[in-house]
C-alpha cells in the first residue's frame, strides 16, 4: 500500500512531510493508515457504522457472558476479538487484513519501547490521581494471585486474547473518526489524526467504567491516557500487531506483579 493523500481536486499524490504526523512519529517506509483516503478501499460511513456497531457487540458480549472461570472466559475474549473483525472483513473483504503488518524486529523492539512508555505514563498519572481522587481495582487483576495453575495459564492466554480485542475495539473506532475527518469533513490529515487520537482514547476510557466501578476520573484520566501510548504506537507503525503487543507486555508486567503478590498493581490497569 503506497502512502497517499487525497489533494484537492480529488487525485492521490505522495504523502509528503507536511502532510505527515511528524517526522520522528511516522516512519518514512511508505506506509499510511488503512481505509482513511481510501486505500486500499473506501469505506463508506454505513460501512464504518457497521463496523462500529460490531465494537460494542463485541464488548456486549464480553461484558455479559457468564464467566466462572478464565478458562471459560476465554470464549466471550475470543468472541471480542472475531465479531469486530468479521465486520471488517464482510464490509472491506480481502483487505480487512490492511490493519495488520508483518511484524519485523523493529516492530518488536518497538512494543517494548511502548509498553515502557506506556508504564511511566501509567505510574506517573496514576500517582497523581490517586491522590486527588478515589481509585478502585481491577477485579481480575486483584484475583491473579488466587488462580491456580491452570486458571492461572488461562488468564494470560485470555488476558492476551482480549488485550487484542482492546485494540481492536479501539483502533477500528480511530480510523472510523479519521475517515469521517479527513475524507468527509475535509479537516487535515495532521488535525484529523489528533482529533481522532482523542476521541478513541474516550472512547476506550468510556469502556472502562463498568471495570472500575464507574470510577469517572480513574477510567478517563488513567486508563484513556493508556491510549497516548498505545494509539502512538499505532500511528507510528500502522499495524494493530504492535499496538497489541505493547499493550499485552503492558498489561502482562501488572498481572505478573499481582501473582507475585505486590500491592498497588490492581489500581493501574
Amino acid at each position: 500500500m503506497t502512502s497517499e493523500v487525497f489533494s484537492e481536486r480529488g487525485r492521490l499524490r505522495p504523502l509528503t512531510d507536511r502532510d505527515r504526523f511528524g517526522r520522528a512519529i511516522e516512519r518514512r517506509d511508505g506506509a499510511d493508515f488503512p481505509f482513511y483516503d481510501g486505500a486500499p478501499i473506501e469505506l463508506a460511513p454505513w460501512r464504518w457504522g457497521v463496523v462500529w456497531a460490531a465494537c460494542v457487540a463485541g464488548f456486549l458480549v464480553l461484558t455479559f457472558f457468564p464467566q466462572p472461570g478464565n478458562v471459560v472466559a476465554i470464549v466471550p475474549r475470543t468472541l471480542f476479538v472475531a465479531i469486530p473483525l468479521a465486520a471488517l472483513a464482510l464490509v472491506a473483504g480481502r483487505h480487512w487484513t490492511a490493519v495488520f503488518r508483518r511484524v519485523g524486529w523493529r516492530d518488536l523492539l518497538a512494543m517494548v519501547f511502548f509498553a515502557v512508555l506506556n508504564i511511566a505514563i501509567t505510574f506517573s498519572v496514576g500517582a497523581l490521581v490517586s491522590t486527588l481522587f478515589r481509585v478502585s481495582p481491577n477485579t481480575t487483576i486483584a484475583a491473579a494471585g488466587e488462580a491456580g495453575g491452570v486458571d492461572a495459564v488461562a488468564l494470560y492466554v485470555g488476558s492476551g486474547i482480549q488485550l487484542v480485542g482492546e485494540e481492536v475495539f479501539t483502533l477500528l473506532p480511530f480510523l472510523a473518526v479519521l475517515y469521517l475527518l479527513f475524507a468527509k469533513a475535509g479537516l487535515s490529515r495532521r488535525t484529523a489524526i489528533v482529533l481522532a487520537w482523542i476521541a478513541s482514547a474516550l472512547w476506550f476510557g468510556a469502556a472502562h467504567l463498568p471495570t472500575y466501578g464507574w470510577n469517572v476520573a480513574q477510567s478517563f484520566l488513567i486508563i484513556g491516557s493508556a491510549r497516548i501510548a498505545f494509539t502512538l504506537a499505532f500511528i507510528r507503525t500502522k499495524n494493530l500487531w504492535v499496538a497489541a503487543g505493547a499493550h499485552i507486555l503492558n498489561d502482562w508486567v501488572f498481572l505478573t506483579a499481582a501473582v507475585a503478590g505486590l500491592a498497588g498493581a490492581s489500581a493501574l490497569t
